[in-house]
């Protein structure tokens, strides 16, 4: 199950992360504004939040496979209208596809879900955690295709940016085919079925009150836990949009400063590296020690990037570093963040409360986004690291009032 979902995230991620490094090149491009650039990773990012809810909701009642189908089959339409917009340069329907296209994103993140819901509790953070490495293979690899992708687009009389999308289109094709096919049975349903099974049904001749107790128990718990699930969700949004916000402003910022489009896709792809490939190593981590220790060495990390991204200047070495640091740190709280997010709901309201973590994070991205031109174009990198890091230090505190919160 989990090799599975594995491989579909590795063919979903070559797409994901070229895509957005395209879009904000493509958007300064088409509408002559490198202010609007943001904006790219803006409607990817509004795209997987609208896409979030639904998507849970689906997946409640049709299971995981059916969910992650439809979801890919959706991004092929995103990278297809993006496609036509940069033929035609139209700027309205190329924010459009970018929306659209980030569905592909919502689908990564329920697949890590995906990967939780047959594991055994002490087996929940390494699962996940092994699907969002799988994402590494081909996150890295994507942003390196804006190369060739260039040379397609040209070869094809389109915009050479628009190359990329092509190979979007066949990646999330073959993701949805993978999940499609292999995805059998089911988790999600197979999970309930498991749980159905082990359910003890009260004997006829057992006293009433007996019989609602439990019941009555976990109603209680669960009043009593939304405020820790609420906040735990607050952690995974704070640190994607710091990561979303910085990351977005990167390609501007070097090729601002000389940079070639091969040094923007190799820094992305360091960047997507850092990201994906150690998630295994947070899995582990945060079994041994517990979420809340990772989550807090995960907005260590966020707040040294942003140094990083704020006083680096024109030295490339300093911002790969500093982007490399930014996907670890939100690499370490969205692992442990996905782990406190599930432990602490109950089983009946986790494809729900997940939902509302997906959409939480992707419209934080989506605001930080939107907001990082702007304040690219007021103050340039260190103004948006100035700002990223008001938000690293509100998610520490968070994530301490989380502590107490749970304690209690």
């Amino acid at each position: 199950m989990v090799g599975v979902l594995a491989l579909a995230t590795i063919l979903g991620g070559l797409g994901v992360g070229a895509s957005l490094s395209a879009g904000a090149l493509l958007i300064a491009d088409i509408t002559g504004n490198p202010a609007l650039s943001g904006f790219g990773s803006t409607m990817n990012a509004v795209g997987a939040a609208i896409a979030g809810m639904p998507l849970a909701r689906l997946a409640a009642r049709r299971g995981r496979r059916v969910a992650l189908a439809t979801g890919n089959a959706i991004a092929v339409l995103g990278a297809v209208l993006v496609v036509v917009a940069s033929a035609e340069r139209w700027s309205v329907l190329l924010f459009v596809g970018l929306a659209v296209l980030g569905i592909a994103v919502a689908v990564q993140l329920q697949s890590r879900f995906a990967a939780a819901d047959l594991a055994l509790p002490e087996n929940r953070a390494r699962d996940l955690s092994l699907v969002v490495w799988s994402i590494t293979i081909g996150a890295v690899t994507g942003p390196n295709l804006i190369g060739p992708g260039e040379r397609l687009g040209e070869a094809l009389g389109l915009p050479g940016l628009a190359g990329i999308f092509f190979f979007t289109i066949a990646a999330q094709i073959a993701a949805g085919l993978v999940v499609w096919i292999g995805l059998r049975p089911d988790p999600l349903l197979e999970a309930r079925r498991l749980a159905a099974l082990e359910s003890d049904t009260p004997a006829p001749s057992a006293v009433a009150d007996a019989a609602e107790r439990p019941a009555l128990l976990e109603d209680a718990k669960r009043r009593a836990s939304r405020s820790s699930q609420f906040l735990a969700i607050a952690l995974i949004a704070i640190a994607h949009a710091v990561m979303v916000g910085l990351m977005a402003m990167t390609p501007l910022h070097l090729t601002h400063h000389g940079g070639s489009i091969t040094l923007v896709g190799l820094t992305i792809s360091l960047h997507i590296a850092g990201m994906y490939a150690l998630s295994p190593v947070f899995g582990a981590l945060t079994s041994k020690l517990g979420p809340i220790p990772v989550v807090l060495g995960g907005f260590g990390v966020l707040g040294i990037a942003s140094l990083g991204t704020g006083f680096g200047g024109e030295s490339v070495p300093i911002i790969q570093t500093a982007l490399i640091l930014l996907g670890i740190g939100w690499c370490m709280v969205t692992v442990a963040g996905a782990v406190l997010v599930t432990d602490l709901t109950p089983s009946a309201d986790r494809p729900a409360r997940q939902g509302q973590s997906d959409t939480a994070m992707n419209a934080a991205g989506a605001l930080f986004g939107a907001a990082s031109g702007a304040l690219f174009a007021a103050g340039g990198f260190p103004l948006v690291s100035i700002v990223a890091g008001v938000f690293i230090v509100l998610g520490a505190a968070l994530a301490i009032r989380l502590t107490t919160v749970s304690r209690g």
